[in-house]
């Protein structure tokens, strides 16, 4: 019973956190969420 609850709130606890970091990359921008953000220039992510 304890393990079950620890299990869950381990998978929920991560869940959150990972909806968490994502939110605050796209408030940063595109080229803060980029995969590529340190081998590319920023003109590559410009909007036009």
């Amino acid at each position: 019973m304890v393990v079950n609850i620890v299990i869950g709130s381990v998978i929920f606890g991560y869940a959150a956190w990972t909806i968490f970091r994502f939110i605050q990359k796209s408030k940063r921008g595109t080229c803060a969420a980029c995969s590529v953000k340190g081998s590319c220039g920023t003109s590559c992510h410009e909007k036009s």
